[in-house]
């Protein structure tokens, strides 16, 4: 089977490298890729949003399933025009991934249906949204109602700082994604990140994840797409795992079903858990770049088959192994990231980091310039780690990092913090 992974970050290369050792593959494509991609799959220069250049290459190429990567071509609904075109598919429909393209529309959604999330008000007016902001207190949480690549989200800790966030919103901060605000009340809690594949009707827990999403050591600074992460999360035992298919992603998938939108797809839940128990931050319509990482770390067996599955509607039918090892990766950023940045600088000795025991590097924002791999974005590499617990995945990751020569970039020092300090007490 040929197959087509859409998409150019460190989540499409870990796809791209877990499909390669599934005997059902013969051929992957990946577009438009990355240097690092290149190295399993063969690179097509394709933008994610040419849905019409996509679907001929699909044609050209005899491609029978397409696995789309980042949300944008999800939203826009290219999975729709895919299933017109009969080529199977792995996301949801457009009206499915509003779940990820409106903090708002999923805001309602749990509200019909009594899925445990934080008050919040939806504003398109900023006097509004500033007098809602007063009357609630801070802290607070200021949201652009649309897609912004993991950015358009503030922790106000001030009402100062919500009011100014309520500006710089509706000024254009996030372009279109910012037609809307989200207000929300903050919840105090751990963050977690919890995945499941779904098929419409039937769901399958993947295994957990926690990120770590501001850019400085100690959890300090604006937010990004992500530094880190590591799996499988402390946070979440078996019985907080059972809370959260009982009481999220099951009621989730049913009001979807339920209101004619079946969901199907991976679907990424990010909770707070709280005194209370579990509640819904936001979902995602997709896997996490870097959660999708370290959950291809820790995969034991082929992907393949559950992909299909949930395509094809009997996920109930398949089931998925994890080593029992923890999985760490540490995001090496170019300097500046997540403001202005440089691109076009070398970066050497990957090959001898990634040969360490237990390392994979995952790329992100490179390009492969004859034989040179050079930085091509913000976030460009993945560093990850696979050991027996989060503490010696970490010691790894960081190890592959220091090899590695690249003095325009930089990453977090403390990725898998809270998880080793867990460890730590228990030991």
């Amino acid at each position: 089977m040929n197959i087509l992974i859409v998409g150019s970050g460190g989540r499409e290369h870990a796809l791209a490298w877990t499909l390669a050792t599934s005997p059902q593959v013969d051929k992957i494509f990946c577009a438009p890729g990355n240097g690092g991609i290149a190295e399993v799959a063969t690179c097509v220069d394709i933008d994610v949003m040419d849905f019409s250049g996509l679907i001929g290459l699909c044609r050209a190429e005899e491609i029978e399933f397409v696995v789309v990567g980042p949300e944008a071509p999800l939203v826009e609904g290219f999975v729709d025009q895919l299933n017109a075109e009969g080529i199977a598919a792995f996301g949801p429909s457009a009206a499915a991934a509003q779940l990820e393209g409106s903090k708002g529309f999923t805001k309602d959604l749990c509200a019909r249906h009594k899925i445990p999330t934080a008050a919040y008000g939806r504003f398109t007016d900023v006097e509004a949204a500033k007098t809602y902001i007063v009357e609630q207190g801070a802290p607070i949480v200021v949201k652009a109602d649309g897609l912004a690549a993991g950015k358009g989200v503030i922790v106000a800790q001030t009402l100062d700082q919500a009011l100014i966030a309520v500006d710089e919103i509706f000024d254009g901060a996030f372009g279109i994604a910012g037609a809307e605000v989200v207000i929300e009340e903050c919840l105090i809690g751990e963050e977690a990140s919890f995945f499941a594949l779904v098929d419409g009707g039937h769901s399958l827990a993947l295994a957990s994840a926690q990120d770590h999403k501001p850019v400085g050591d100690g959890d300090i600074g604006p937010n990004t797409g992500g530094m880190g992460a590591y799996s499988p999360a402390p946070v979440i035992d078996q019985a907080m795992h059972q809370r959260i298919m009982d009481e999220i992603i099951t009621p989730t998938v049913t009001a979807m079903a339920a209101e004619g939108m079946p969901y199907k797809g991976v679907l990424f839940a990010g909770l707070m858990i709280t005194d209370k128990g579990p509640e819904l931050i936001e979902y995602n319509a997709r896997f996490g770049d870097p959660e999708c990482q370290v959950l291809m770390a820790r995969l034991n067996g082929d992907l393949l088959p559950a992909l299909k599955a949930t395509a094809e509607g009997n996920l109930d039918q398949i089931d998925l192994n994890w080593h029992d090892e923890a999985a760490l990766v540490v995001v090496i950023a170019a300097k500046g990231y997540p403001g202005a940045y440089d691109k076009g600088s070398r970066i050497r000795n990957l090959d001898t980091a990634g040969e360490l025991p237990g390392v994979n590097i995952f790329h992100a924002g490179t390009a492969n310039d004859r034989g040179d791999i050079k930085a091509n974005g913000g976030r460009v590499l993945g560093v990850t780690a696979r050991a027996a617990n989060v503490a010696d995945a970490q010691a790894r990751a960081y190890e592959a990092v220091d090899v590695i020569d690249w003095p325009e970039g930089f990453c977090r020092r403390d990725i898998g913090w809270r998880a080793v300090a867990r460890e730590n007490e228990t030991a």
